[in-house]
């Protein structure tokens, strides 16, 4: 069986569009190495959505740090910023007149979190101590590890294997009993 212990990746960045892509190719990366390929997609897309948030609404800087850890059941995928401004889900309207088209049905802005919330098991905001910035973070369930299948035998099971002193010549015959191994030590 694969043994899944506590696992942890950390990648500082920019939120930047150029580097968005290449976290979301880390992060896809880290997985395949940890075996969870089926948990590639959601948290790709998840940490692509915390990523762009970053991008367009953190302040003073774009600086953060993308956190995946590995616990037994579960991924969680976090997203720490230097903004202390809490994100929210997509309102109706727009809330403060920077993004007018948040509150437009047809709008490809404002639906981050609610994407979030829609492939992840649970997800969440953390702000820190000293009011300097937040984490947004999601949760995804682990798959069971699959159980590792014993390797495939070199002989049927029904082949009985025996070794002899002097090896017979090969010829095609009926199968025979097998004969006792005997030791090769003299005396």
């Amino acid at each position: 069986m694969i043994s899944r212990p506590s696992r942890h990746c950390t990648v500082e960045l920019q939120a930047l569009p150029s580097r968005i892509g290449q976290v979301r190719r880390i992060v896809s990366a880290q997985l395949r190495y940890w075996h969870l390929d089926p948990l590639i997609d959601p948290a790709a897309l998840g940490v692509t959505e915390l990523l762009s948030n970053v991008h367009r609404h953190a302040q003073p800087d774009k600086q953060c740090t993308v956190e995946i850890v590995l616990l037994i059941d579960r991924l969680t995928v976090s997203v720490q910023d230097h903004d202390p401004r809490l994100p929210s889900l997509a309102a109706t309207a727009p809330d403060d007149g920077e993004d007018e088209d948040e509150g437009d049905e047809c709008s490809t802005h404002g639906r981050g979190l609610a994407l979030i919330a829609a492939v992840s098991e649970s997800w969440g905001i953390r702000t820190r101590e000293d009011g300097t910035g937040k984490a947004v973070w999601f949760t995804l369930p682990v798959p069971p590890a699959p159980a590792v299948e014993p390797p495939t035998p070199l002989c049927a099971p029904e082949t009985t294997v025996s070794f002899e002193q002097s090896a017979p010549p090969l010829r095609t015959a009926a199968p025979r009993e097998p004969t006792p191994a005997r030791s090769a030590v003299l005396g």
